[in-house]
């Protein structure tokens, strides 16, 4: 019949042992908090997968502050197609609360010819189908169903930066660019035509 030995297991061993199992418990827990994507963090807020677009390449978020940072694979703007053309900055920040996020930027919407910083963005709780965007004097609102899922985001074009600032005159159009350098434009007869 064999005899079973303990194994004897000197006081540093045990020490290294029991430090190891605990590095990795914590590494694990750390691991699951930071596999949860984006979306699900949108999702347990209330709000849609879709408001941010496909490609990010990485975030921070704080649970306690609500605190929201994230960042595209392109380090340049990119536009995603809704019901009308939304742009994202290379980072995005903001801040979460249940069916909202609030002190937003780097999010513009397109209305007409202009580019408007989206302030923030709510959902109504429970849910009426729509989803608005705070463009500063007036809230734009869309249809929910846009933001089901995340869109594919496509880089802008040279140039097409989509911060020009249109003015009319008598004269005809004047627009100011990001480098605040004016350029002036006439048109034929009344036909007025939108610059971005």
């Amino acid at each position: 019949m064999a005899s079973i030995h303990p194994i004897i297991i000197p006081p540093i061993s045990t020490l290294l042992i029991l430090l190891f199992l605990t590095t990795r418990s914590i590494s694990t827990d750390s691991q699951s908090l930071s596999s949860s994507s984006i979306y699900d963090i949108l999702e347990s807020h209330g709000l849609p997968m879709g408001l941010f677009p496909k490609g990010i390449s990485d975030f921070s978020f704080d649970s306690a502050s609500g605190r929201l940072e994230l960042h595209l694979l392109s380090t340049s703007p990119c536009d995603a197609k809704f019901e009308t053309r939304v742009r994202y900055d290379y980072n995005i920040t903001g801040t979460l609360a249940y069916g909202q996020v609030v002190n937003l930027s780097g999010i513009a919407a397109q209305e007409l010819f202009l580019w408007l910083p989206v302030k923030g963005i709510q959902v109504d709780i429970p849910s009426s189908g729509l989803i608005y965007f705070d463009v500063g004097v007036v809230f734009k609102q869309f249809s929910l169903s846009f933001f089901e899922t995340p869109k594919d985001c496509d880089v802008t074009a040279k140039g097409d930066q989509g911060n020009d600032i249109v003015l009319f005159n008598d004269h005809g159009q004047i627009a100011e660019n990001p480098s605040r350098k004016f350029g002036r434009k006439h048109f034929e007869g009344n036909a007025l035509r939108a610059v971005s």
